[in-house]
């Protein structure tokens, strides 16, 4: 006994007489109790025995007791309805501090316009190649002069929108398609969620834009050009480029210098062909910060004047409507030019020594070169002749440019998507020479051109409605615009057959391309009108319509045809009234006839 461990059975005897064997151990010596018997004596602290009622071959160890004993406790103090309310309320407030955590890093991560506006901060219209990144940062370098004087005529922004807005006014707006009509089939305008006038110039973007790659682009000029037709196509005022020259031209680097138009001459309208007066361009030159444009060649359309246009845009931006000859000669007719050569908004400039003899191809020189002739002007918005402006050009810039963070913006058509179909319809249509589309076409298809599928997105077409042109003058967009132009130069005027191609070219070397828009989205801030041939054509048609002859008989001119239609006609003849059968009752005696027994 002494030091050697002993172990012992200790029998407790119950009230029913039953007996439990104790197993117990300790390293001391049996006493006797005060009956006598022997008594164990245990010098580590009594511990209370519990008796399971289930009956195991092998008792617990004590870890697993302890666990048991932890649990059963813990599941005391949770069922009980003070500690699971103090249990509840703490879990509430971790996530309220989790999201207020979140919220608070997330807009002292994201400064600027974007940010707290719900306005992607990236740019939508570029893609990474080889690291190029935020194309469209707004964080480019401080311009140096001339490009200093890019914001005179813009309106300071805030410095911060969010201190006025704490969301984009337009973020809850969720996109319609135009409301179906029966007696409206074709296009229509869709809803399009625009901010106010005041809003629009708050979010005016301080810095131009970043342009990927090309930082200085510089255009050809050749004063001693000599005049010479080429296979390849071209003409003098846009330097016949050779088919080298086109390559080397989508070749992107950082400095560079192309061909785009008025290649003859001092500068862009003084004897490069399509010539200006220099009054004219000194008004041009002086124009800062917005433009609209439009032009109307061979008389083709009726002058059309922007509506909706607040007195905001009225001061700052400018307006201006480039004619021919034959144009201002007929304006002069039926509308009055003022001194200041003004047409209600539109500063009239008439131009001489027209390029080309097709006016569909003159027209072109304004739409794709205005950052030729408005080399100060920092944005731009043109639209064709035929279209009537009905949108502030604020709110259309937002909406368009900076509220989608790109740098040039272009409907898509309609209803067409792809470029040979296009060229289809245009052979259709007689719109050019079938022989001269089917010569691009093919140059394209040798050059890698394709149909238009799913494996082409991001771009959801090929083929634009290029009525609308919504840009930044930068140099990233002054190259598309000057490759697009050289493209309608060497083939045809159609500028839908080429917009892909030049598209296509330059997303490959840097990852910018131009944004496409919905046609219904177009149709809500310009209105299309007729062609004014077709308007005339119409007006010949009602005034050759015959008015109904007219006779000497009052009684004839009193009563019309129909009237003594109704006059001469016989009477109606009375039909004799039917009898109505009684309504038999359900029980009515009547004979029936005896049924036949066929099988007989």
């Amino acid at each position: 006994m002494g030091d050697e461990r002993t172990t012992y059975c200790i029998t407790v005897e119950r009230m029913n007489g039953s007996s439990l064997g104790l197993r117990s151990s300790s390293y001391g010596s049996l006493q006797f109790g005060h009956n006598g018997g022997p008594a164990l004596q245990i010098q580590t602290p009594p511990v209370s025995v519990s008796f399971s009622v289930r009956k195991t071959p092998k008792m617990l160890s004590p870890g697993i007791r302890d666990k048991d004993r932890f649990f059963s406790r813990l599941c005391k103090l949770i069922c009980r309805r003070r500690i699971s309310m103090l249990l509840v309320v703490i879990f509430c407030l971790g996530v309220l501090g989790s999201l207020t955590f979140f919220c608070t890093k997330e807009d002292d991560t994201t400064p600027g316009i974007g940010s707290g506006l719900g306005i992607p901060i990236h740019d939508t219209n570029t893609i990474d190649i080889g690291g190029l990144t935020d194309i469209n940062s707004r964080t480019s370098p401080v311009i140096t002069s001339p490009l200093l004087r890019l914001n005179e005529m813009l309106p300071v922004p805030i410095s911060d929108p969010r201190q006025r807005f704490t969301e984009h006014p337009c973020a809850n707006f969720s996109f319609m398609p135009p409301p179906i009509s029966p007696k409206r089939t074709g296009p229509r305008p869709c809803p399009v969620c625009y901010v106010s006038v005041e809003q629009a110039m708050s979010f005016i973007p301080v810095k131009p834009s970043l342009s990927p790659v090309l930082k200085n682009l510089d255009f050809i000029s050749d004063e001693n050009l000599v005049e010479r037709g080429l296979p390849s196509g071209g003409s003098s005022f846009g330097g016949y480029p050779s088919l080298l020259e086109r390559d080397l031209s989508y070749d992107i680097r950082d400095s560079m210098r192309i061909h785009c138009g008025f290649v003859k001459g001092r500068k862009p309208g003084l004897g490069t062909g399509f010539d200006i007066d220099e009054s004219d361009l000194s008004a041009m030159e002086s124009c800062s910060g917005i433009v609209v444009a439009s032009a109307i060649f061979g008389n083709y359309d009726i002058l059309q004047q922007p509506k909706n246009v607040s007195e905001q845009a009225k001061q700052n931006v400018c307006f201006f409507m480039f004619v021919d000859e034959e144009t201002e000669a007929y304006m002069r007719n039926y509308t009055t030019v003022d001194e200041s050569k003004h047409v209600g908004l539109w500063r009239i400039v008439v131009v001489r020594n027209l390029p080309y003899n097709d006016a569909r191809r003159n027209g072109k020189v304004p739409k794709l070169l205005l950052h030729r002739l408005f080399p100060n002007v920092r944005y731009s918005i043109w639209i064709d002749g035929k279209l009537e402006l009905v949108k502030d050009p604020y709110q259309i810039l937002e909406r368009f440019l900076w509220r989608r963070n790109v740098t040039l913006a272009i409907s898509r058509h309609y209803r067409r998507f792809d470029v040979f179909e296009e060229a289809e319809a245009n052979k259709a249509a007689g719109k050019y020479d079938n022989a001269s589309i089917d010569y691009q076409i093919e140059f394209y298809k040798r050059e890698g051109l394709t149909h238009y599928s799913s494996a082409k997105l991001p771009f959801t077409s090929d083929v634009p409605e290029g009525c609308v042109i919504i840009r930044e003058h930068i140099p990233i967009t002054n190259l598309f615009t000057c490759l697009w132009f050289n493209e309608v130069d060497r083939f045809t005027a159609r500028d839908q057959l080429s917009f892909s191609t030049v598209r296509d070219k330059i997303k490959r070397k840097v990852g910018w391309y131009p944004d496409m828009f919905l046609d219904c989205e177009r149709r809500n801030f310009v209105v299309q009108a007729y062609h004014r041939e077709l308007l005339e054509q119409r007006e010949r048609a009602l005034k050759n319509r015959q008015p109904p002859a007219l006779t000497d008989d009052p009684f004839k001119r009193l009563v019309t045809k129909p009237a003594i239609r109704e006059l001469t006609r016989n009477p109606p003849r009375k039909l004799a009234p039917v009898k109505r059968p009684k309504d038999r009752k359900s029980g009515s005696k009547r004979r029936r006839a005896k049924a036949t027994n066929f099988f007989q």
